[in-house]
């Protein structure tokens, strides 16, 4: 293939539909704005939310509370949860996901300290809980935070 052989895939590539240029087009005169109003004029249209003077609804509804956009989220697992890989196994947030245990690893993945652990694995993962570390170093493996 060189250069001058490459076209874009059929369908891809649509003209833009010129506006406003002559009742023949089927979209002449007023281009599809109506007559006169607030949307036919040249900064026509409201801003988003705005309800023609109306009480917003984003200003009716009471606020409550703090919302924190910079927390982290972890995906939490169990330390009962890990007895379902092989012994001697190396798990991270990967593998957790391919044996099904969550979905998504969102932020990072989180071992929790619920349940026991019979298997020696090596778990790396960014965060622990404190139960979680020391039950998984009591049966032998490592618990390692990347």
């Amino acid at each position: 293939m060189k250069l001058h052989e490459l076209s874009p895939v059929p369908g891809s590539n649509k003209k833009s539909f010129r506006k406003g240029r002559g009742e023949g087009s089927g979209n002449g005169k007023t281009a599809g704005k109506g007559h006169k109003g607030q949307n036919a004029r040249s900064g026509g249209g409201v801003r988003p939310g705005f309800e023609g003077g109306q009480m917003p609804l984003q200003r009716r509804l009471p606020k409550r509370g703090f919302h924190n956009i910079f927390a982290t989220k972890y995906a939490t697992v169990n330390v009962t949860d890990l007895n379902k890989f092989e012994d001697g196994a190396v798990v991270d947030a990967k593998a957790i996901v391919e044996a099904g245990l969550i979905k998504k690893t969102l932020d990072g993945v989180k071992i929790l300290g619920n349940g026991e652990l019979q298997k020696k694995l090596t778990v790396q993962v960014k965060a622990f809980s404190a139960s979680a570390k020391q039950k998984i170093e009591a049966a032998g493996g490592k618990a390692e935070v990347i």
